[in-house]
Protein backbone atom coordinates (compact mmCIF):
# COMPACT_ATOMS: atom_id res chain seq x y z
CA UNK A 1 0.00 0.00 0.00
CA UNK A 2 1.66 3.61 -0.87
CA UNK A 3 1.35 6.29 1.32
CA UNK A 4 -1.88 7.85 -0.74
CA UNK A 5 -3.74 4.57 -0.21
CA UNK A 6 -2.56 4.36 3.58
CA UNK A 7 -4.35 7.79 3.84
CA UNK A 8 -7.40 7.38 1.66
CA UNK A 9 -7.81 4.06 4.16
CA UNK A 10 -7.49 5.90 7.37
CA UNK A 11 -10.20 8.44 6.11
CA UNK A 12 -12.05 6.21 5.17
CA UNK A 13 -12.29 4.56 8.25
CA UNK A 14 -12.64 7.25 10.31
CA UNK A 15 -16.16 8.16 7.94
CA UNK A 16 -17.96 4.87 8.19
CA UNK A 17 -16.53 3.43 11.39
CA UNK A 18 -16.19 6.43 13.31
CA UNK A 19 -12.90 5.72 14.69
CA UNK A 20 -10.74 8.72 15.64
CA UNK A 21 -7.96 8.73 12.92
CA UNK A 22 -5.06 9.04 15.44
CA UNK A 23 -6.07 6.02 17.07
CA UNK A 24 -5.81 4.45 13.61
CA UNK A 25 -2.33 5.76 13.47
CA UNK A 26 -1.16 4.74 16.73
CA UNK A 27 -2.22 1.48 16.81
CA UNK A 28 -0.57 1.31 12.91
CA UNK A 29 2.56 2.13 14.24
CA UNK A 30 2.32 -0.20 17.35
CA UNK A 31 1.18 -2.89 14.61
CA UNK A 32 4.47 -1.93 12.45
CA UNK A 33 7.28 -2.15 15.81
CA UNK A 34 5.67 -5.91 16.60
CA UNK A 35 5.94 -6.60 13.05
CA UNK A 36 9.46 -5.60 12.94
CA UNK A 37 10.06 -7.47 16.49
CA UNK A 38 8.36 -10.86 14.83
CA UNK A 39 10.82 -10.59 12.31
CA UNK A 40 13.87 -9.20 13.50
CA UNK A 41 14.01 -10.88 17.04
CA UNK A 42 12.08 -9.46 20.19
CA UNK A 43 14.71 -7.41 21.90
CA UNK A 44 14.76 -4.74 19.33
CA UNK A 45 13.93 -1.63 20.92
CA UNK A 46 12.32 0.13 18.09
CA UNK A 47 9.34 2.95 17.22
CA UNK A 48 7.71 3.75 14.27
CA UNK A 49 6.30 7.05 13.54
CA UNK A 50 3.91 7.85 10.49
CA UNK A 51 3.98 11.60 8.94
CA UNK A 52 0.61 12.45 9.48
CA UNK A 53 0.35 14.69 6.47
CA UNK A 54 2.33 12.37 4.12
CA UNK A 55 1.08 9.16 5.19
CA UNK A 56 5.03 8.13 4.97
CA UNK A 57 6.18 5.71 6.81
CA UNK A 58 9.55 5.17 8.93
CA UNK A 59 10.49 2.92 11.79
CA UNK A 60 13.72 3.31 13.81
CA UNK A 61 15.68 0.57 16.44
CA UNK A 62 17.65 1.79 19.09
CA UNK A 63 21.26 0.25 20.02
CA UNK A 64 23.04 1.46 22.72
CA UNK A 65 27.24 2.06 22.32
CA UNK A 66 29.16 -0.21 24.44
CA UNK A 67 32.43 -1.38 24.71
CA UNK A 68 31.95 -4.97 24.35
CA UNK A 69 28.60 -6.46 22.65
CA UNK A 70 26.40 -8.80 24.45
CA UNK A 71 23.05 -8.14 22.35
CA UNK A 72 23.61 -7.08 18.97
CA UNK A 73 19.98 -6.56 19.06
CA UNK A 74 20.44 -3.90 21.32
CA UNK A 75 23.66 -2.89 21.46
CA UNK A 76 26.66 -1.34 19.27
CA UNK A 77 30.23 -1.77 19.42
CA UNK A 78 31.98 1.79 20.01
CA UNK A 79 34.68 1.15 17.48
CA UNK A 80 31.51 -0.08 15.13
CA UNK A 81 29.67 3.22 16.18
CA UNK A 82 32.88 5.49 15.35
CA UNK A 83 32.64 4.02 11.61
CA UNK A 84 29.59 5.50 11.28
CA UNK A 85 30.14 9.08 12.74
CA UNK A 86 33.14 9.66 14.70
CA UNK A 87 31.40 11.94 17.34
CA UNK A 88 29.15 8.59 18.71
CA UNK A 89 30.07 7.73 22.53
CA UNK A 90 30.01 5.16 24.84
CA UNK A 91 26.22 4.91 25.71
CA UNK A 92 24.67 7.11 23.21
CA UNK A 93 22.17 6.16 21.78
CA UNK A 94 21.91 5.45 18.24
CA UNK A 95 18.88 5.20 15.96
CA UNK A 96 18.98 3.05 12.75
CA UNK A 97 15.99 3.02 10.09
CA UNK A 98 14.48 -0.08 9.05
CA UNK A 99 12.80 -0.84 6.01
CA UNK A 100 8.80 -1.96 6.38
CA UNK A 101 8.55 -3.36 2.93
CA UNK A 102 11.40 -6.54 4.24
CA UNK A 103 9.20 -7.20 7.12
CA UNK A 104 8.48 -10.67 5.49
CA UNK A 105 4.53 -11.91 5.23
CA UNK A 106 4.18 -13.21 8.74
CA UNK A 107 5.27 -10.00 10.12
CA UNK A 108 2.67 -8.21 7.71
CA UNK A 109 -0.30 -10.73 8.94
CA UNK A 110 0.75 -9.38 12.91
CA UNK A 111 0.71 -5.93 11.84
CA UNK A 112 -3.02 -6.40 10.11
CA UNK A 113 -4.37 -8.32 13.13
CA UNK A 114 -3.25 -5.52 15.77
CA UNK A 115 -4.91 -2.85 13.53
CA UNK A 116 -8.23 -4.92 13.04
CA UNK A 117 -8.31 -5.42 16.51
CA UNK A 118 -7.41 -1.66 17.39
CA UNK A 119 -10.50 -1.38 15.09
CA UNK A 120 -12.57 -3.36 17.06
CA UNK A 121 -11.89 -2.16 20.16
CA UNK A 122 -12.66 1.41 18.85
CA UNK A 123 -15.74 0.26 17.03
CA UNK A 124 -16.94 -1.49 20.88
CA UNK A 125 -15.51 1.82 22.51
CA UNK A 126 -18.17 4.09 20.14
CA UNK A 127 -21.03 1.88 20.80
CA UNK A 128 -20.60 2.03 24.52
CA UNK A 129 -20.17 5.73 24.11
CA UNK A 130 -23.29 5.62 21.87
CA UNK A 131 -25.51 3.11 24.03
CA UNK A 132 -24.05 3.46 27.60
CA UNK A 133 -26.46 6.60 27.78
CA UNK A 134 -29.42 5.32 26.44
CA UNK A 135 -29.85 2.55 29.21
CA UNK A 136 -33.15 2.90 30.84
CA UNK A 137 -34.28 4.36 27.41
CA UNK A 138 -35.87 3.50 24.41
CA UNK A 139 -34.79 1.77 21.59
CA UNK A 140 -37.06 2.00 17.90
CA UNK A 141 -36.18 -0.65 15.95
CA UNK A 142 -37.22 -3.22 13.56
CA UNK A 143 -37.16 -7.19 14.27
CA UNK A 144 -34.56 -8.23 12.13
CA UNK A 145 -35.51 -12.19 13.22
CA UNK A 146 -36.77 -14.79 15.47
CA UNK A 147 -34.35 -17.60 16.76
CA UNK A 148 -33.75 -19.85 19.61
CA UNK A 149 -32.01 -16.82 21.49
CA UNK A 150 -34.86 -14.11 21.36
CA UNK A 151 -36.02 -11.69 19.09
CA UNK A 152 -32.99 -9.88 17.06
CA UNK A 153 -34.27 -6.41 16.76
CA UNK A 154 -32.24 -3.74 14.36
CA UNK A 155 -31.86 -0.81 16.47
CA UNK A 156 -29.23 0.54 14.54
CA UNK A 157 -25.27 0.39 15.01
CA UNK A 158 -26.36 -2.40 17.29
CA UNK A 159 -28.73 -5.30 17.42
CA UNK A 160 -31.18 -5.37 20.50
CA UNK A 161 -31.95 -9.18 22.26
CA UNK A 162 -35.42 -9.58 23.32
CA UNK A 163 -35.08 -12.77 25.21
CA UNK A 164 -37.90 -14.89 25.93
CA UNK A 165 -38.73 -13.83 29.32
CA UNK A 166 -38.83 -10.56 28.16
CA UNK A 167 -41.37 -11.04 25.51
CA UNK A 168 -44.57 -9.96 26.02
CA UNK A 169 -46.84 -13.25 26.12
CA UNK A 170 -48.75 -13.44 23.07
CA UNK A 171 -47.15 -10.97 21.32
CA UNK A 172 -45.53 -12.09 17.81
CA UNK A 173 -43.01 -10.56 16.23
CA UNK A 174 -42.43 -10.50 12.48
CA UNK A 175 -39.40 -9.87 10.52
CA UNK A 176 -39.61 -6.08 9.45
CA UNK A 177 -42.44 -5.23 12.05
CA UNK A 178 -41.11 -1.68 14.15
CA UNK A 179 -41.37 -1.96 17.52
CA UNK A 180 -40.12 -0.21 20.36
CA UNK A 181 -37.99 -1.85 23.24
CA UNK A 182 -36.86 -0.21 26.72
CA UNK A 183 -32.62 -1.08 26.72
CA UNK A 184 -31.43 -3.32 30.08
CA UNK A 185 -28.13 -2.78 29.17
CA UNK A 186 -25.22 -3.00 26.28
CA UNK A 187 -23.52 -6.60 26.84
CA UNK A 188 -20.29 -7.94 25.43
CA UNK A 189 -19.66 -11.72 25.03
CA UNK A 190 -16.74 -12.78 23.25
CA UNK A 191 -16.78 -10.60 19.99
CA UNK A 192 -20.30 -10.01 20.28
CA UNK A 193 -21.72 -6.55 21.68
CA UNK A 194 -25.43 -6.45 21.58
CA UNK A 195 -28.44 -4.63 23.60
CA UNK A 196 -30.19 -6.62 25.95
CA UNK A 197 -33.71 -5.17 26.16
CA UNK A 198 -37.15 -5.69 27.40
CA UNK A 199 -41.23 -5.41 26.30
CA UNK A 200 -42.22 -6.31 29.57
CA UNK A 201 -40.36 -4.04 32.25
CA UNK A 202 -42.66 -1.72 34.07
CA UNK A 203 -40.10 0.98 32.61
CA UNK A 204 -41.27 0.59 29.08
CA UNK A 205 -44.29 2.19 30.06
CA UNK A 206 -43.29 4.85 31.75
CA UNK A 207 -40.61 6.15 28.59
CA UNK A 208 -43.95 5.73 26.22
CA UNK A 209 -46.33 7.79 28.38
CA UNK A 210 -43.06 10.30 28.95
CA UNK A 211 -42.83 9.86 25.00
CA UNK A 212 -46.71 10.97 24.56
CA UNK A 213 -47.66 13.29 27.67
CA UNK A 214 -45.60 16.81 27.30
CA UNK A 215 -46.41 17.45 30.68
CA UNK A 216 -44.74 14.30 31.77
CA UNK A 217 -41.88 15.15 29.73
CA UNK A 218 -41.24 18.63 31.53
CA UNK A 219 -41.94 17.80 35.09
CA UNK A 220 -45.41 18.98 35.33
CA UNK A 221 -47.04 15.45 36.33
CA UNK A 222 -44.71 12.57 37.87
CA UNK A 223 -45.54 9.24 37.75
CA UNK A 224 -45.12 7.82 41.04
CA UNK A 225 -45.52 3.93 40.53
CA UNK A 226 -46.43 1.72 38.01
CA UNK A 227 -47.22 -2.33 38.26
CA UNK A 228 -47.27 -4.10 35.60
CA UNK A 229 -48.10 -7.97 33.88
CA UNK A 230 -47.07 -7.68 30.55
CA UNK A 231 -49.68 -8.22 27.92
CA UNK A 232 -52.60 -7.92 30.21
CA UNK A 233 -52.74 -5.21 32.28
CA UNK A 234 -50.48 -2.03 33.74
CA UNK A 235 -51.50 0.24 36.70
CA UNK A 236 -49.51 3.46 37.16
CA UNK A 237 -49.95 6.05 39.92
CA UNK A 238 -49.14 9.81 38.68
CA UNK A 239 -49.31 13.27 40.20
CA UNK A 240 -48.69 16.91 40.04
CA UNK A 241 -47.93 19.62 42.49
CA UNK A 242 -49.19 21.94 39.75
CA UNK A 243 -53.35 22.60 41.09
CA UNK A 244 -54.82 23.29 37.74
CA UNK A 245 -52.95 20.75 36.10
CA UNK A 246 -54.95 17.26 36.28
CA UNK A 247 -52.77 14.45 36.34
CA UNK A 248 -55.04 11.45 35.17
CA UNK A 249 -56.45 13.62 32.38
CA UNK A 250 -53.06 14.78 30.69
CA UNK A 251 -52.34 11.29 30.71
CA UNK A 252 -55.36 10.18 28.70
CA UNK A 253 -55.41 12.77 26.73
CA UNK A 254 -58.04 14.51 24.07
CA UNK A 255 -60.65 12.10 23.61
CA UNK A 256 -57.77 9.45 25.21
CA UNK A 257 -55.29 10.04 22.11
CA UNK A 258 -52.53 9.78 24.57
CA UNK A 259 -52.90 6.61 26.43
CA UNK A 260 -54.51 4.75 23.30
CA UNK A 261 -50.61 5.59 21.63
CA UNK A 262 -49.48 3.56 24.60
CA UNK A 263 -51.89 0.94 24.61
CA UNK A 264 -51.29 0.33 20.89
CA UNK A 265 -47.71 -0.01 20.92
CA UNK A 266 -48.02 -2.95 23.69
CA UNK A 267 -50.35 -5.05 21.78
CA UNK A 268 -53.73 -3.30 23.56
CA UNK A 269 -52.44 -4.14 26.91
CA UNK A 270 -55.34 -2.20 29.22
CA UNK A 271 -53.85 0.82 31.50
CA UNK A 272 -55.36 2.15 34.33
CA UNK A 273 -54.05 5.66 35.14
CA UNK A 274 -54.66 6.19 38.97
CA UNK A 275 -54.16 9.67 40.93
CA UNK A 276 -51.54 9.31 43.57
CA UNK A 277 -52.18 10.82 46.88
CA UNK A 278 -50.44 11.17 50.05
CA UNK A 279 -53.64 10.27 52.15
CA UNK A 280 -52.89 6.15 52.03
CA UNK A 281 -56.47 5.52 52.49
CA UNK A 282 -57.22 7.39 49.37
CA UNK A 283 -53.81 6.19 47.55
CA UNK A 284 -54.91 2.36 48.02
CA UNK A 285 -59.06 3.36 47.42
CA UNK A 286 -57.55 4.69 44.29
CA UNK A 287 -55.87 2.00 43.34
CA UNK A 288 -58.30 -0.45 43.16
CA UNK A 289 -59.69 1.13 39.80
CA UNK A 290 -61.98 0.08 38.02
CA UNK A 291 -63.95 -0.87 41.44
CA UNK A 292 -65.06 1.96 43.98
CA UNK A 293 -64.29 1.72 47.23
CA UNK A 294 -66.59 2.47 50.13
CA UNK A 295 -64.18 2.57 53.00
CA UNK A 296 -60.61 1.69 54.02
CA UNK A 297 -58.74 0.79 57.50
CA UNK A 298 -55.01 0.58 57.75
CA UNK A 299 -52.48 -1.04 59.51
CA UNK A 300 -49.33 1.04 59.73
CA UNK A 301 -47.55 -1.31 61.75
CA UNK A 302 -48.02 -4.57 59.51
CA UNK A 303 -48.60 -2.27 56.19
CA UNK A 304 -52.22 -3.79 55.75
CA UNK A 305 -54.92 -2.66 54.46
CA UNK A 306 -58.14 -3.52 54.54
CA UNK A 307 -60.51 -2.50 52.06
CA UNK A 308 -64.62 -2.73 51.50
CA UNK A 309 -65.87 -2.68 48.50
CA UNK A 310 -69.82 -3.17 47.20
CA UNK A 311 -71.11 -6.74 47.20
CA UNK A 312 -71.78 -6.52 43.65
CA UNK A 313 -68.22 -4.69 42.83
CA UNK A 314 -66.40 -7.52 44.68
CA UNK A 315 -65.37 -9.44 41.92
CA UNK A 316 -63.97 -6.57 39.78
CA UNK A 317 -62.14 -4.90 43.14
CA UNK A 318 -60.49 -8.83 42.85
CA UNK A 319 -59.95 -9.04 39.51
CA UNK A 320 -59.97 -12.21 37.05
CA UNK A 321 -57.52 -14.85 39.08
CA UNK A 322 -56.60 -11.89 41.69
CA UNK A 323 -54.77 -9.45 39.01
CA UNK A 324 -56.55 -6.27 40.17
CA UNK A 325 -55.74 -6.57 43.65
CA UNK A 326 -51.97 -7.95 42.89
CA UNK A 327 -51.24 -4.64 40.80
CA UNK A 328 -52.62 -2.56 43.80
CA UNK A 329 -50.44 -3.82 45.65
CA UNK A 330 -47.33 -3.44 43.91
CA UNK A 331 -48.59 -0.39 42.88
CA UNK A 332 -48.43 0.87 46.58
CA UNK A 333 -46.32 -1.52 48.20
CA UNK A 334 -49.30 -2.21 50.93
CA UNK A 335 -51.09 -5.77 51.65
CA UNK A 336 -54.62 -5.19 50.26
CA UNK A 337 -57.56 -7.49 52.03
CA UNK A 338 -60.64 -6.80 49.95
CA UNK A 339 -64.01 -7.68 51.87
CA UNK A 340 -67.31 -6.80 50.98
CA UNK A 341 -69.25 -3.69 52.29
CA UNK A 342 -71.89 -6.32 53.38
CA UNK A 343 -70.10 -8.88 55.49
Amino acid sequence: MNTNELLSALLELEKTKRIDKESLYEALEQALVAAYKKNYGPNHICFAKIDRGTGNIRIYCQKTVVEEVTDPQTQISLEEAKSIDKKYKLNDVIDFEADPAKFGRIAAQSAKQIVVQRIREAERENLYSEFSEKENQILTGTVKKVDKRGVLVDVGNLEALITPGEQIPGETYTPGKRIKVYMLELKTTGKETYVLASRTHPGLVKKLFEQEVPEIADGTVEIKSISREAGSRSKMAVYSQNKNVDPVGACVGPKGARVAAVVEELGDEKIDIIKYSDNIEEYISASLSPAKVTRCEIDEETKTATVYVPDFQLSLAIGKEGQNARLAARLTGWKIDIKSDNS
